[in-house]
């Protein structure tokens, strides 16, 4: 309790620095699918290849960059997170920002506190970090601390989700929840307002791999996204 005071506290107290430093854009996306709590299983690593082909890596065929623009920084958070951003990343040469929270014999209580302190942590770097004010930053996140009603009502007292972090609780039609098995959705938001850190803009846009990607699920938000257990994915929606 005393760490997470503490946490927002600091959050609280960087305003000033967090304002003057926006990202212009921020790119957030869920890691793909899963294996096990360590690896993505074999269509997981296809949507990072076709991610960083389509709509991440240079030269993408649906770039999400301007043209001769370059993400100012990838994020990730766990090893799944990694795992998926890894390829887009790579081809623009650039390390990834990791925030890690790897598998541990910890209780899901603690893991989830981890969780809480370091998507805190990555929030609070977004804006301050001067190197990607007026850029765009790429996170690649766990999708219950991207949007979650149920843990944000549990941590009532904190900020522990992107979506509360970022300000993006304040515009209209943001959804309130990541569902479980939804992978195929980039969320877009934009800071156009020097002096604020509230969002001006906020776009949901469905990945479309196209071939020769099609066994990748391309399901609308909080659809079925038709896997079976033959596909080597974990079905259960669980955290990582």
């Amino acid at each position: 309790m005393v760490v997470r005071l503490a946490l927002a506290a600091l959050l609280c107290l960087s305003g000033p620095a967090a304002v003057l430093a926006m990202p212009a854009r921020i790119i957030i996306l869920r890691h793909g699918e899963k294996a096990d709590k360590w690896k993505l299983c074999d269509i997981g690593q296809e949507r990072a290849d076709a991610l960083a082909a389509n709509y991440l890596g240079r030269d993408a065929a649906n770039s999400l960059f301007a043209s001769g623009e370059e993400p100012a920084a990838f994020l990730a958070i766990t090893l799944h997170t990694l795992e998926l951003a890894y390829p887009a990343a790579a081809t623009w040469n650039q390390p990834i920002t990791l925030y890690p929270v790897l598998p541990q014999k910890d209780s899901d209580e603690d893991k989830v506190e981890t969780l809480n302190r370091r998507t805190q942590e990555a929030a609070r770097d977004l804006m301050i970090n001067t190197r990607w004010q007026g850029k765009t930053v790429v996170m690649v996140w766990e999708h219950k601390h991207i949007a979650n009603k149920k843990m944000e009502k549990h941590f009532s007292g904190e900020a522990v989700t992107l979506r509360q972090l970022l300000k993006l609780n304040q515009l209209e039609g943001v959804p309130e929840t990541w569902p479980s098995g939804t992978y195929d959705y980039f969320w877009i938001a934009e800071y156009g307002n020097k002096g604020s850190d509230v969002p001006t803009g906020f776009r949901m846009i469905k990945q479309e791999l196209g071939a020769p990607y099609d066994e990748v699920p391309s399901n609308d938000w909080d659809q079925p996204n038709g896997l079976e257990d033959e596909s080597g994915c974990d079905l259960k929606g669980a955290q990582d």
